[in-house]
């Protein structure tokens, strides 16, 4: 009953914040639950979701590459500036930090509810996208090495 509660409350948040993302990840986890299967399949969703996830924004970011709108004098000129070569650097330490988050939210998933929570109220509250569990994962391991306090040591 809980979790059913849970769910209600993030999805009143979402609506009441107009999040329109939010309202039907809520939504559609709602609804799958109303299944018996659900138990099979959440499983499934949690352990490849963020996968599944990854792929379709890797599609969305090739599209342009696709269409011809972005070509290799693109990232040519790109390491022109020194905005291109930050850009570059951030990708990397983006790609890295998440990386590192993924592995800590599978030792400690605990962390899960307060990133997910975070995520939530960076959504609906500041206008943010919920593309932030994994980063944000990867920033708290970075801060949780530097500080020592890595769940498990």
């Amino acid at each position: 009953m809980e979790s059913w509660l849970f769910l209600g409350i993030i999805l009143l948040v979402a609506v009441l914040g107009k999040n329109q993302s939010l309202i039907i990840a809520a939504a559609v986890v709602l609804i799958l639950k109303l299944f018996p299967f659900s138990n099979k399949l959440f499983p499934i969703i949690n352990a490849k979701g963020i996968n599944w996830g990854v792929t379709i924004i890797s599609i969305a970011i090739l599209i342009p590459i696709a269409t011809g709108r972005i070509g290799f004098k693109d990232l040519f000129n790109a390491f022109k500036s020194p905005v291109g070569f930050i850009a570059v650097a951030c990708g990397i330490l983006v790609a890295v930090w998440s990386s590192k988050g993924v592995g800590l939210l599978a030792q400690s998933p605990e962390i899960t509810v307060a990133l997910v929570f975070g995520t939530i109220m960076g959504v609906v509250f500041l206008k943010g996208i919920a593309a932030g569990p994994v980063i944000a994962s990867g920033i708290t391991y970075t801060i949780l090495t530097v500080f020592n306090l890595l769940p498990g040591k």
